[in-house]
């Protein structure tokens, strides 16, 4: 049972509630403390070495005071960095909490990077110490930090070991968390928010809706990613009944729906590309109301065939309840770590009609303008570099100032993608600006140039389109050269046939279709349409495509 109208009243009006501190103001609102709170993937260790996969408030209290005590007896204070490095989304959750509550700053390390990148990351960061599961100890045991340490070595006495100021009392200025990019251009770059900005989004919403999709919510979204973190805040506060996963596979996504019984998915576009690609009319999805994408928008072909499966209710204007109908509504937002949150949302139901990568309009508290190269904002119509406006926005990167102000213009922040805005106000998404490909029959939008293919050949799994030009060249949109771009396509096992490999002649029919639905759309055409299989996709921390991996190894084999 979600939270109650006076009980929405009194989080709505605590001046001191933020990110940092929702365990304890939740012990000040007296939330019962044999309530379940939490619901794991049994991937975490608790300090009694059990490997629960429901945690009461009061089992999660304890376990954080004393995550928190080993801490601070480890010399572990305000404003101190750690890295977390876990695979595991219940560890990620509990070291926030633990060292957020002692005013130290977690710096959470996405499990899927490679032990080089992971080490110069946190070179970067200046913390003082990390903490591990035992598959990634051995990339800071050799580090030099104060401490490296994992589950294993934090027990049930270190809760003695808490400070007399404990809980740190918070500014709604003090960071609170450093996550980071995707890194699909290299090292990534640290990502802090604050006591106010990570919670910002979770509150204006419990403020104006009731949240009752969220009652119980899975998610499905990186463990160190920010919007994990504050989609668990989000279900403390609402009393929702949460679980979180620690693999973003699509298969591993519909089982756990079938097992937990959701009311809401929250993931990635490429964690809901993978589920598409199953067979989903034999599992069971009847539960799901919404499906909630974040990130990088999600694709029609992907979002239609999810919407086909559950249920939700549907509202007269006067907000009267009235029936529940067949099939989902898909969320679709398009964020980054550096917002915070979505600032964007469109939702789609099995009758929607409204796609072309449209994103929709800013969220109330945003301001959104499609921005010339000079900062001028750009009239409807006319593609431009997305310029954003929001409270929820990082203070900057963490020990990186530079890159952090470079990509601000025109008093916007620029999230590096191109789009247009129609007449309407409504914002449409064509590309990064990195990935657009200048040919020579025109600029090709690589992400609009996907979805119009998967959306037109339902035979596509997926597809990825890149550029390819000549050494020392520069084609995308800040380049003035030219490419040859390239269509890579994922067949679908039911359709593959055995001679859909690398057959040259497979290949040209592919490039003829392929062609066929651009230039019948007002497309530029691509110089060729190649098969890969799915192992053939590079992929980085977070899931997102590696489009510069891609053009490489295109680039080997051209």
């Amino acid at each position: 049972m979600l939270i109650s109208r006076q009980e929405r009243s009194r989080i709505c009006t605590d001046t001191e509630l933020g990110a940092g501190n929702v365990l304890h103001r939740l012990k000040a609102y007296e939330r019962p403390l044999d309530e379940p709170v939490l619901w794991t993937d049994g991937t975490w260790q608790a300090p009694d070495g059990s490997y629960p996969e429901i945690l009461t408030f009061r089992h999660l209290s304890e376990v954080v005071e004393t995550y928190a005590g080993w801490y601070a007896a480890h010399g572990v204070g305000p404003r101190d960095p750690v890295a977390v490095h876990s695979s595991s989304s219940a560890e990620n959750a509990v070291s926030y909490l633990a060292l957020t509550s002692l005013g130290a700053i977690p710096s959470l390390v996405n499990g899927n990077l490679s032990p080089e990148i992971a080490r110069e990351y946190v070179r970067r960061q200046g913390v003082v110490g990390a903490f591990t599961d035992t598959a990634h100890h051995d990339v800071f045991s050799e580090s030099g930090l104060g401490f490296c340490v994992t589950a294993t070595e934090i027990r049930p006495e270190h809760r003695e070991l808490l400070p007399k100021s404990y809980p740190y009392r918070h500014h709604p200025t003090d960071p609170v968390i450093i996550t980071h990019s995707s890194g699909t251009t290299g090292v990534p770059k640290g990502v802090p928010h604050t006591h106010q900005t990570l919670l910002y989004t979770p509150l204006h919403k419990l403020r104006f809706s009731t949240r009752a999709d969220m009652e119980r919510t899975l998610v499905a979204l990186p463990g160190p990613h920010n919007a994990a973190i504050a989609t668990l805040m989000e279900c403390l506060l609402l009393r929702a009944d949460i679980k979180l996963l620690s693999s973003q596979r699509g298969a591993d996504v519909l089982d756990a729906i079938e097992e937990f019984r959701p009311t809401v998915v929250l993931g990635f576009a490429g964690t809901f590309a993978e589920m598409a690609a199953e067979d989903l009319a034999a599992r069971d999805l009847s539960s799901v109301q919404v499906w909630f994408n974040t990130g990088d928008a999600a694709h029609e072909a992907h979002i239609r065939a999810l919407v086909q499966h559950g249920n939700h209710e549907e509202f007269s204007r006067e907000l009267r309840r009235l029936t529940r109908v067949e099939g989902s509504v898909f969320v679709d937002g398009l964020g980054s770590s550096e917002l915070g949150h979505s600032v964007f949302h469109i939702q789609h139901t099995k009758d929607t009609s409204a796609y072309s990568r449209c994103i929709g309009k800013p969220m109330s508290f945003a301001e959104a303008a499609v921005l010339a190269e000079d900062g001028t904002p750009l009239p409807p119509g006319q593609i431009g570099r997305l310029g954003l406006k929001s409270p929820t926005l990082t203070p900057g990167y963490w020990n990186d100032s530079l890159t952090f102000h470079r990509m601000r213009l025109g008093g916007y922040w620029l999230p590096g993608d191109l789009a247009y805005r129609d007449e309407e106000g409504n914002f449409y998404h064509l590309d990064r600006a990195t990935d657009a490909i200048r040919t020579r029959n025109g600029i090709v939008f690589s992400t609009r140039t996907e979805e119009l293919l998967l959306r037109e050949l339902p035979e596509l799994a997926d597809c990825t389109v890149v550029g390819l030009a000549q050494e020392g060249v520069r084609a995308d949109w800040d380049g003035d050269g030219e490419a040859d771009a390239y269509a890579l396509l994922q067949i679908a096992h039911e359709v593959a046939g055995d001679g859909d490999n690398d057959g040259g002649s497979s290949d040209q029919t592919w490039t003829d279709q392929v062609n066929a639905i651009l230039t019948g759309a007002g497309f530029p055409p691509v110089t060729r349409a190649l098969q890969m299989k799915p192992d053939d996709v590079a992929k980085g921390a977070t899931g997102k495509v590696l489009k510069r991996v891609m053009r490489d190894r295109l680039k080997e084999h051209a």
